[in-house]
């Protein structure tokens, strides 16, 4: 049997996971109607030579913000790589696409298993994916941005009502729902907009409280204005947020089934995501336990959060990276016990905990996959979770 982790905080050599609360206020600051304005200016003076000097860098950006909205309402593709700048096109020990989204094969595996490096035992709840693709990479800061500012404050770009399914599923329906023969997943709930407030405060995490950290620190990734944290991976973003982001991002959530397949190799059922080779304190596998960057295992604030891909050798089977460690990352499903058989299922019976996967910065290896985690959806703020999405085949 797994255990299960309420927030998804544990610390190195603790064993009792601990619950971590997090008080936020919202700032609505984003502006993308500004940006575009400024690009409308920018298009009506481009005949005039210095107005058009002058303007060009405003109308460029806003003009990136603008297609991305507009392409997120059609669904269309990947967006946010779509022009370069950190965050977006310098990701990794190669300094690619950030948005790069790598093929995971169709399989079956056991979803409960025990791996100390000789082979899976005691395996139990076989489930079988089909294939998908999934990011390579956390969602970076600089991905997150241009989410933010189309989102503008709420005044902006939400999910249209049954948006982000797993449109290449069964005709069209997507995933079954585990334990309700013929029923599908229902995508984006339009009530659920209420539940997105990527607001600077939020992104701060301000209040939030991690007990086995140090007294006072924050965990925030995101800065108001670009600066010099686009390639972390945001934090802070509750369940609604990293669905509504890859649904933005022409993609969907994986499912638990489909993001623990990935982290342990499919039916290889592997001891970490990389084999078997003892991540160590060097953070060359994974950046967990505080060991990042000075191998200390004490955790003071954002600097013990890793830039996507920090952990070079630490790829899964098929290539993705940092699927131990760094952030918690969010999948579709509630949290509830596992329904056999599962053949493209998730659990979306409503529950009060949405499952998480991966462990995060601080956790020692207990949390790395097959461990499952949960936290409350709508939790503000929640320090340690990101965002992976997934896609279409």
């Amino acid at each position: 049997m797994r255990a299960s982790v309420v927030f998804g905080v544990i610390c190195a050599g603790c064993s009792d996971p601990r619950v971590v609360l997090g008080v936020n206020t919202i700032d609505a600051t984003t502006d993308a109607a500004t940006d575009a304005d400024a690009a409308t200016d920018a298009a009506t003076d481009a005949g005039v030579a210095t107005d058009a000097a002058t303007d060009a860098d405003a109308a460029t950006d806003a003009a990136t913000d603008a297609d991305a909205a507009t392409d997120a309402t059609t669904g269309a593709g990947v967006l946010n790589c779509s022009t370069s700048g950190p965050g977006r096109s310098d990701c990794g020990a190669d300094s690619e696409s950030c948005c790069t989204s790598l093929e995971v094969p169709a399989g079956t595996y056991y979803r409960t298993f025990t791996n100390s490096g000789a082979g899976p035992t005691a395996e139990a709840d076989p489930a079988t994916v089909s294939g998908f693709r999934l990011d390579k990479y956390l969602v970076t800061v600089g991905r997150f941005r241009s989410f933010v500012a189309a989102w503008n404050g709420g005044a902006g770009w939400v999910p249209a009502a049954g948006s982000g399914r797993h449109a290449h599923l069964n005709g069209g329906r997507g995933l079954v729902i585990g334990g309700v023969p013929g029923t599908y997943e229902p995508g984006w709930i339009a009530s659920d907009d209420a539940n997105v407030a990527p607001t600077d405060a939020n992104l701060a995490c301000v209040g939030s409280l991690a007990p086995d950290l140090a007294p006072g620190s924050t965990y925030g990734t995101w800065t108001p204005s670009a600066a010099g944290q686009e390639n972390l991976p945001i934090t802070c973003v509750n369940w609604y947020e990293a669905y509504a982001f890859c649904i933005f991002d022409g993609g969907f959530l994986p499912s638990e089934a489909e993001l623990e397949y990935a982290s342990v190799g499919g039916s290889a059922q592997r001891e970490y995501p990389w084999g078997t080779t003892d991540p160590g304190r060097s953070y060359q596998y994974a950046v967990y336990g505080c060991y990042y960057p000075s191998i200390s295992g004490s955790c003071t604030g954002v600097a013990n959060i890793g830039p996507v891909g920090t952990a070079a050798l630490g790829s899964g089977l098929w290539g993705q990276l940092d699927l131990a460690g760094n952030v918690w990352e969010w999948t579709l499903d509630w949290h509830a016990s596992y329904v056999d058989p599962c053949l493209d299922c998730a659990n979306l019976t409503a529950g009060s905990m949405r499952s998480t996967q991966g462990g995060n910065f601080n956790t020692g290896t207990t949390a790395f996959p097959p461990f499952r985690g949960q936290d409350n959806p709508s939790d503000p703020g929640p320090y340690a979770y990101g965002i992976r999405c997934a896609r279409s085949p």
